[in-house]
């Protein structure tokens, strides 16, 4: 009938600048501000560090994830090559890449094109994915790109403008006081995901990540975190599979 659409479809006011808005509205929340307090550290670091202003509002840009950025800084701090510091960053960011498995299918339509899916993609990061997911059911499937784009606009410009601000500003921000700023985010990524875990092996996979991770770094510092992820992980999966299957005999 004249008057209605199908399902899903884009009403007259789901319009892309709309829905943009309404992500980059979501930026500015807790977790938004929780990551905010984390790029003061990180300024904070980079200064420390012998960057540049430029250098280091170009990284927040292009690196994005706040842990690769601290992986970078820390292999400058440690006179490591470009080669080493390129290869440090990428390990850091392979763990993103099942977070971009998960979220692409949430966004993508039969219309979707591909371009803007790869250009999304750049602003997946724990802080801007775990906002996403918890909106996009209030979202329409067509307007869910325009969404996500304005949210990792949002974040990715504010913080550039933060660690703008805070660079020039460091020399009278305490060191341990930048420390612990960039600890608030791994804080807030831990309740995050253990409140957005929908099974018990999500659960289990961090229990036992944050058991084995002190012990992995006290026996092989180097491969601690990859060993507390694969044996944790596999770990709660394998209990996981062992109750699912208790439970159907």
């Amino acid at each position: 009938m004249e008057g209605r659409s199908e399902p899903g479809q884009l009403q007259p006011d789901d319009r892309s600048f709309h829905w943009f808005g309404q992500g980059a509205g979501a930026a500015f929340s807790v977790p938004g501000l929780i990551l905010v307090s984390a790029f003061v550290g990180f300024a904070g670091l980079a200064k420390d560090a012998g960057l540049t202003l430029l250098q280091t509002v170009f990284m927040t840009a292009v690196v994005w994830a706040l842990p690769a950025k601290v992986v970078l800084v820390s292999t400058i701090l440690s006179g490591g090559s470009l080669l080493t510091a390129a290869f440090a960053v990428t390990l850091s960011s392979v763990r993103l890449m099942p977070m971009v498995v998960a979220i692409m299918p949430e966004m993508r339509t039969a219309k979707t094109r591909q371009w803007v899916l790869y250009m999304l993609s750049h602003f997946v990061a724990v802080t801007s994915w775990v906002v996403a997911l918890e909106r996009f059911p209030e979202v329409p499937r067509p307007a869910r790109t325009a969404f996500y784009g304005g949210l990792g606009t949002t974040l990715l410009v504010f913080n550039m403008i933060v660690v703008a601000a805070v660079f020039l500003l460091a020399a009278r921000l305490p060191a341990p006081v930048s420390a612990l700023l960039i600890f608030l985010t791994p804080m807030y990524f831990l309740t995050s995901l253990w409140g957005s875990a929908r099974e018990m092996a999500g659960r289990l996979a961090m229990v036992f990540g944050l058991i084995l991770g002190p012990v992995f770094h006290l026996w092989v510092p180097g491969l601690d975190l990859m060993l507390a992820g694969l044996i944790g992980g596999g770990s709660a999966y394998a209990v996981h599979l062992f109750v699912r299957r208790r439970q159907k005999a």
